[in-house]
C-alpha cells in the first residue's frame, strides 16, 4: 500500500511539471482576443454612412485598419525590449516561473481594457496603451521563451525536438478550437450583450486560469540526467586532441575543435539568422492575411475568418507528425529545410487566391511550416547549458520580435501601396524571404557533417 501511495506521489508530482495546460489556456484566450480586436477595430472604421461607392468605403477601412495595426504591432513588439532579457536572466538566477506569470498578468490587464473599450465605447487608440502594458511586462516574448525554456530543462537531447514540437501541437490544437468558437461567440450573443464582450470575457477567464496555474500547481522539472554513452565518447575524443595536435602538427588545436558539447559559434550564428530570416517570411504574410481576407475576392464574414484562422492551426498538427517520423531518419538540419520549404511553396500560391478553395489548398501545402522555429531552438539548446536556456531563448525570441515589428510595418505599408496593383504582392516577398533562409542552413549543414566527419576520423 505504501509502495502504491509513494507511485502515486511521485506520479501527481511529474503531472504537475507539465507546461501543457498553461500553453492551451493562453492560446485558447489569444484566439478569442485575436478575432475580438480584429473584428471590434473593423467595426469601429465601418463607414455605413459615408455616400462614397462601396469599394471606395472598403478600401479606406482596409487602409484604416492596417494603419491601427502598423502602429499596435510596433508597441506591442518594442515594448518587450525593455524588460523581456531582464526577466529571462532573473528567471535563469531565481525561478523560473517569473517569466511565465508577469507576461500573463500583462495580459490580463490589456485584456481588460478591450473589454472596457467594448463597454464604454472608448476609441480604438486606448489598445495602444494596453499593447504597451502587455509588452513591459514581458509579453509574449518573455512568455514563449519561458515554456521553451520549461520544456527543454526536463527533456534529454535526442527528445528534445520532439518534446518541444509537442508543445507546439497543444498550442496549434488549442488554439484550432478557439478560432472555431470564436466567431459564433462574438456574434452569437449580440443580441443580449455588445458584440465581443462575451468573446473578451472568455479570454479574460482563460488568462486568470493560466496565472493561478502557474502560480499554485506548476512545479519547476529537475533538468534530464545526460546520455552517459554520450559523454563517454565526448571524454574519449577530448583526451585524443592533445596528442593529435602535438608541437609542430598542422592538426588543430583542442580549443579550435568543434565537439558536441562546444560546437563551433558559427553555427548558432547561422541558425539565428536562418530563424530571423524564416520569421520574417512567415510574420510578414500573416500580418496582411487577415486583410486579404476581409476585401475581395475573398469578403469573409466573422465565422468565415474563424474557419481560416482554424485552418492555420491545422499545421501544429501536420507539423508534430512530421517531426515524429521525420526524426528517425533525418537529421534535426534537414527536417527544418523540409518544413522552411513546405511553407515558401505554400506561400507562393496563397499570392495566386481567387477564390476560397485555393486558400485551404495553399494551407494544405505548409502543412510542415511550423517545424522550423522550434527545431531551431531544439538545436541551439544542445550548444548552450541548461542554466542558460532562458537567456538564449529570449535572445532569439527578442531578435525574432524586433524583425518582426519592422517587418509588420513594412508589409502593411507595401499591402496598402499594392492593393489596387495586386494584393497577393507581399506573400510573393514571402516566398523569396523563406527561400533566402535555406541558404544558411544549407551552410549549417554542411558544417555539421564536416565536424562529424573530424570528430570520426579522431575517434577511429
Amino acid at each position: 500500500l505504501q509502495e502504491e501511495v509513494a507511485s502515486s506521489m511521485v506520479g501527481l508530482m511529474a503531472m504537475r511539471t507539465w507546461i501543457e495546460p498553461v500553453v492551451a489556456g493562453s492560446q485558447v484566450a489569444s484566439a478569442f482576443y485575436d478575432t475580438a480586436l480584429l473584428l471590434v477595430v473593423k467595426n469601429y472604421y465601418n463607414q455605413t454612412n459615408s455616400t462614397a461607392p462601396s469599394h471606395i468605403l472598403e478600401d479606406d477601412q482596409q487602409k484604416a485598419v492596417s494603419n491601427f495595426y502598423i502602429i499596435y504591432n510596433l508597441v506591442l513588439g518594442l515594448s518587450p525590449l525593455v524588460s523581456a532579457y531582464g526577466l529571462s536572466k532573473l528567471g535563469d538566477r531565481t525561478h523560473r516561473k517569473i517569466p511565465l506569470c508577469l507576461p500573463l498578468l500583462g495580459y490580463l490587464g490589456s485584456k481588460t481594457l478591450l473589454l472596457l473599450l467594448i463597454l464604454l465605447g472608448w476609441p480604438v487608440e486606448v489598445m495602444y496603451g494596453a499593447a504597451a502594458f502587455n509588452g513591459l511586462t514581458g509579453g509574449f516574448t518573455t512568455f514563449w521563451a519561458g515554456i521553451m525554456a520549461l520544456g527543454s530543462l526536463g527533456s534529454s537531447e535526442s527528445k528534445r525536438s520532439l518534446r518541444l514540437i509537442v508543445i507546439e501541437l497543444v498550442y496549434g490544437l488549442t488554439g484550432f478550437l478557439g478560432s472555431m468558437a470564436s466567431g459564433y461567440l462574438f456574434v452569437g450573443f449580440s443580441d443580449r450583450y455588445r458584440e465581443g464582450t462575451v468573446l473578451v470575457c472568455c479570454s479574460i477567464a482563460c488568462y486568470a486560469f493560466c496565472l493561478l496555474y502557474s502560480i499554485f500547481v506548476l512545479t519547476v522539472p529537475k533538468p534530464a540526467a545526460p546520455c552517459p554513452d554520450k559523454d563517454k565518447s565526448v571524454e574519449e575524443v577530448g583526451g585524443q586532441l592533445p596528442e593529435a595536435a602535438g608541437p609542430g602538427s598542422s592538426q588543430p588545436s583542442e580549443g579550435s575543435i568543434s565537439t558536441p558539447v562546444s560546437p563551433s559559434k558559427l553555427i548558432i550564428i547561422l541558425l539565428f539568422v536562418a530563424a530571423i530570416l524564416y520569421d520574417l517570411a512567415v510574420v510578414g504574410a500573416m500580418n496582411v492575411l487577415p486583410l486579404f481576407l476581409l476585401r475581395e475576392p475573398l469578403s469573409w464574414n466573422a465565422v468565415e475568418i474563424g474557419h481560416g484562422n482554424a485552418a492555420g492551426y491545422v499545421i501544429f498538427i501536420t507539423s508534430f507528425l512530421g517531426v515524429l517520423v521525420f526524426s528517425r531518419y533525418l537529421r534535426d538540419i534537414t527536417i527544418i529545410m523540409i518544413g522552411v520549404a513546405s511553407f515558401s511553396t505554400g506561400i507562393l500560391i496563397m499570392a495566386f487566391v481567387q477564390w476560397t478553395f485555393l486558400f485551404y489548398i495553399a494551407r494544405a501545402v505548409m502543412l510542415f511550416a511550423l517545424i522550423p522555429l522550434p527545431t531551431i531552438r531544439s538545436m541551439l539548446s544542445k550548444h548552450v547549458e541548461g542554466s542558460s536556456y532562458g537567456k538564449v531563448f529570449v535572445l532569439l525570441q527578442l531578435s525574432l520580435v524586433t524583425t518582426g515589428v519592422v517587418t509588420s510595418t513594412v508589409y502593411n505599408k507595401i499591402y496598402q501601396n499594392t492593393l489596387d496593383w495586386y494584393s497577393g504582392f507581399c506573400f510573393i516577398l514571402s516566398f523569396l524571404a523563406g527561400c533566402l533562409s535555406l541558404l544558411p542552413l544549407s551552410f549549417v549543414a554542411i558544417k555539421q557533417r564536416s565536424t562529424t566527419g573530424s570528430l570520426e576520423i579522431l575517434t577511429e
